[in-house]
């Protein structure tokens, strides 16, 4: 295995599937041999969203980087904030909307699976999340 060292900002942003104003970056992922785990960044801007959804098999253990925002986790919702780490397990459905009036940024690590399946559980933000 090689080692890696890039700069995010030398990574393209992509749209986040069925999101507002929600973008992603595959900082560093299987395409550069990492064997184990992929690390990406999230950034919604102010009034940006990523609706409800579900990945059965995949957890996700995330960092704040900057911002304020609401996130779905289950039944409950948190508001999280620069600094906050957070835990999504496997099979939990979540979302995301960014109410603040500054971008919200998080690292996300997810574990390398050869089939990364997202269940999308509606087309709208429930509740205020």
């Amino acid at each position: 295995m090689v080692s890696v060292v890039k700069n995010s900002a030398s990574v393209p942003e992509e749209p986040v599937e069925r999101a507002k104003a929600a973008f992603i970056q595959w900082l560093i992922d299987r395409r550069d041999g990492a064997p184990n785990f992929e690390l990406r960044k999230f950034r919604i801007k102010p009034g940006g969203n990523i609706p409800l959804h579900i990945h059965p098999d995949i957890e996700h253990i995330q960092y704040v980087l900057r911002g304020r925002y609401r996130v779905r986790l289950g039944e409950k919702e948190v508001v999280v904030k620069e600094g906050d780490a957070l835990l999504v397990p496997a099979g939990t459905a979540h979302s995301y909307l960014n109410d603040g009036e500054e971008d919200a940024e998080f690292l996300c690590i997810i574990p390398k699976k050869t089939e990364y399946k997202t269940l999308w559980m509606d087309e709208h933000i429930p509740r205020s999340c």
